[in-house]
């Protein structure tokens, strides 16, 4: 009886299993929309702003909304000029949307999380076909380094967009002979621009000019609207550039481009990340948990074998590759190279290549669909489940959030507020609204604060001399908990502890109860 009910069932399930593959098939945008929007926007309530990096961008938001200057990025009261201004402008308009909330801080990232699987998906099927772009669309979007970039509150996955985009929009003109897309490249290019800096320009051009030494097609450059292009790309850069050389003139050029850009190409701003391996690592991590298939690519594509062969015959034999096929190598072996040559490592400063690797992983296990959705579905679940019971109290822990409860509790306009220890926590001023200062000797300070070209340019917080901390003003110390015996022993005067959140102790002056 079972095996006459197996033997009959089966194919009723198979069948089902076809119709609803089918179905997704024929509207494998939506499928990707939804379970894009579903992924990026869960918990993003509940993430406070992080630090080192995400409270910067969301303090210089807040502080320009506030200031009502749209177009000069200022923190601590400061004009600082690490990034262009669009990321803040998406921002600023988030806030002005939902409010200062963590939902506004991360909807932009999010928003654009879901648009860049939706172009992924498009430019794949276009290249190939929709069953190759939706796989390409759920690998990328189920790898571990787009699920972070689409929750944090940085410029990339803004970048992300517009500069492969930009990559698009060209290979589109150039391969289907439809010049408009070329105007389209330096909008994008022009976009890229004013989100990163001169990288969305540069990289770009260097990886088309590759292209079109690879297709020896150089005469190409003859009719890729050059002129009239690079004039669009002006405008709209224009649109912040030039206010901001105006406004600001040799302290504009000298941060932005000097230390913020050459400088970061020239001096590893993290010495110890500057190694040979560094982005190798990034790429096995980042596309975790496709990358373990790469055994699978291996065997299918018959490498050994073929490595055998070339052992023995002692000569290369290059395969003859589909120009589409050389457009996706060159686009992401120049992004790896480039930033492997440059001193500052970050990891998600070759984010950038991901549609092109993850196109190349559509292609081999698109064969494997089952395997593919099924492992897709455990992912998605298991990010959601981990977004909820691990990435939320890590936010926490990364963050101030906490301990400015206390601050915005016991501080009023009067209050000195001090850092002590530990790296400066700019989300504390963001939450609580009352900036501390960083308090270490005089002697220290000058060697921290901001001069010529270098990376003291950051050092943009507040500071207090610990000789000149006020003996009669309400006092609250923010004592990193590593640091908190060092605290009590050099800072003087009598200290009662308040609480703890966090890895920040808070501690009020005894004189001042």
């Amino acid at each position: 009886m079972e095996t006459y009910q197996t033997k009959h069932e089966a194919p009723g399930v198979i069948s089902l299993v076809q119709r609803l593959w089918q179905r997704v098939l024929s509207q494998p945008a939506v499928v990707l929309a939804v379970m894009t929007a579903i992924l990026c926007f869960a918990a993003n309530h509940l993430l406070v702003v992080t630090d080192p990096v995400e409270s910067n961008y969301a303090l210089t938001a807040k502080e320009m909304l506030a200031s009502g200057d749209y177009f000069s990025p200022r923190i601590f009261g400061n004009y600082w000029y690490d990034k262009p201004i669009f990321f803040y402008w998406e921002l600023i308009a988030a806030f002005k949307l939902f409010g200062i909330s963590n939902f506004a801080a991360r909807f932009f990232p999010a928003l654009f999380g879901v648009a860049g699987i939706l172009l992924a998906y498009a430019f794949t099927a276009r290249l190939y076909d929709k069953k190759t772009g939706f796989f390409t669309g759920l690998i990328l979007l189920t790898t571990v380094e787009y699920f972070y970039l689409s929750k944090a509150v940085i410029t990339d996955m803004t970048l992300f967009v517009f500069y492969s985009a930009c990559l698009m929009a060209f290979y589109i003109a150039y391969s289907e002979k439809r010049p408009a897309f070329y105007y389209v490249a330096y909008a994008f290019a022009g976009l890229s621009v004013l989100t990163k800096g001169p990288i969305g320009l540069l990289q770009p051009g260097l990886i088309i000019l590759l292209f079109l030494l690879w297709r020896r097609d150089l005469k190409a450059l003859l009719h890729i609207k050059m002129i009239s292009g690079l004039l669009l790309f002006l405008a709209i850069t224009a649109i912040w550039y030039v206010p901001m050389y105006l406004l600001h003139g040799s302290d504009f050029i000298s941060q932005f481009i000097g230390v913020h850009n050459v400088l970061r190409a020239t001096v590893s701003e993290h010495p110890r990340y500057d190694v040979w391996y560094y982005y190798s690592a990034i790429f096995l991590v980042g596309f975790i948990p496709w990358v373990f298939t790469l055994p699978l690519a291996w065997r299918d594509y018959g490498l050994t074998r073929k490595m055998a062969a070339l052992w023995k015959e002692k000569k290369v034999h290059l395969p003859a590759l589909s120009m589409k096929t050389q457009f996706l190598i060159v686009w992401a072996v120049t992004i790896f190279v480039t930033y492997q040559f440059m001193a500052t490592k970050y990891m998600t400063y070759t984010f950038p290549y991901m549609i092109p690797i993850a196109i190349g992983f559509a292609s081999y296990l698109k064969k494997y669909d089952r395997f593919v959705v099924n492992m897709a579905g455990i992912v998605l679940a298991l990010y959601v489940a981990v977004t909820y019971l691990v990435i939320i109290p890590q936010c926490q822990q990364a963050s101030a959030y906490g301990v400015s409860q206390i601050v915005r509790t016991m501080a009023d306009d009067q209050t000195t507020v001090v850092s002590y220890g530990g790296r400066y926590s700019v989300s504390q001023t963001y939450y609580s609204g009352h900036p501390s200062y960083r308090l270490a000797t005089a002697d220290r300070i000058r060697e921290l604060q901001p001069g010529d070209i270098s990376w003291n340019a950051k050092n943009v917080m507040p500071f207090m001399a610990i000789e000149d901390l006020p003996d009669h003003d309400k006092v609250l110390a923010l004592v990193n908990d590593r640091d908190e015996a060092h605290f009590l022993q050099e800072v003087p005067g009598k200290w009662k502890w308040i609480g703890q959140k966090g890895v920040w102790v808070v501690y009020q002056k005894e004189s001042d109860l």
